[in-house]
């Protein structure tokens, strides 16, 4: 009787073990080949790369690195002085070509007074005058108003909220229109972009909800599917155009499911949480339940 009891209770453990063992891989391929979750995501920000519009010398750098700016506030100030002269130059020649004209016009008029005393083609060469100095004039003003708005470009300014980064900028240095000085993070348009396994695709929607955990916080923050990559880089096909993600796969030697971009948007987050862009995060996306995968029939 315990010889039977005992190979029952042997037949009992070993049915349960492989009960678990089953449970087990059936949990463990749901959750890392079926459930929509990856800890290949990372924190993403819009950059400015802030450079001058006009060219000059430094006077003035109002910020130190990585400070925190508002839209519109000043950053640095180039060679004020120079621009200041060429528009006093601008204007001048502005004011000259509005003399010239003004006598051109009266003597067109006083020609015209005098009709019979004054031949045709000197009242049509006068005229005539009078629209190339017009011209002139109008010629003048628009360089005037460059003038102008190379002077108020010689204060340059923050374009959005956020970071000022990389900031080595120094009064006397030489700073050269459409050169990068330094970087501007906008911290309005923080994101999440989490790569996902194109297997799990099917399962993801616009407008889904998402958990985002951050390495190094133990506070889990919650967001929302804003979009899917449309496409990504053809890594075959030799150097990327830099127009599509271009995703690292894990492993170069066997053949993997593409991963593909999903730009996750956080709800508002607390001030205590610094959202550094490049920084590490595990994107798990919540799917209602009994929602139909995509091209399912």
């Amino acid at each position: 009787m315990q010889t039977i009891l005992k190979r029952l209770l042997s037949v009992a453990v070993t049915a349960l073990v492989v009960a678990l063992a089953f449970a087990g891989a059936r949990w463990l391929w749901n959750r890392y080949n079926v459930e929509p979750w990856t800890r290949d995501g990372r924190i993403r920000a819009d950059v400015v790369q802030v450079s001058p519009d006009v060219s000059g010398l430094v006077t003035e750098v109002a910020v130190r690195n990585d400070e925190s700016v508002r839209s519109g506030q000043m950053l640095f100030v180039l060679d004020r002085p120079r621009y200041q002269l060429a528009l006093k130059e601008a204007e001048a020649t502005v004011a000259a070509a509005q003399a010239s004209l003004a006598q051109a016009k009266r003597e067109d008029l006083r020609n015209k007074e005098l009709n019979t005393l004054v031949t045709a083609e000197h009242i049509e060469e006068g005229g005539s005058k009078v629209e190339q100095l017009a011209a002139q004039l109008q010629s003048a003003r628009v360089q005037r108003d460059i003038a102008q708005l190379n002077l108020e470009r010689t204060t340059v300014r923050a374009t959005v909220n956020g970071i000022v980064t990389n900031v080595e900028l120094k009064a006397g240095d030489y700073a050269s229109a459409g050169h990068q000085v330094l970087a501007l993070i906008d911290t309005d348009s923080i994101y999440v972009d989490g790569y996902f396994e194109e297997t799990k695709l099917p399962q993801i929607r616009p407008d889904d909800r998402a958990t985002i955990h951050i390495m190094g916080l133990q506070r889990t923050l919650p967001g929302t599917v804003e979009s899917i990559a449309a496409g990504i880089e053809d890594r075959e096909r030799g150097a990327s155009s830099k127009d599509l993600a271009n995703v690292n796969p894990t492993f170069s030697w066997v053949r993997l499911a593409q991963r593909i971009p999903v730009r996750i948007k956080l709800d508002p987050v607390p001030t205590t949480i610094r959202l550094i862009s490049g920084r590490t995060a595990t994107v798990s996306i919540l799917v209602p339940r009994g929602r139909p995968l995509e091209g399912a029939d």
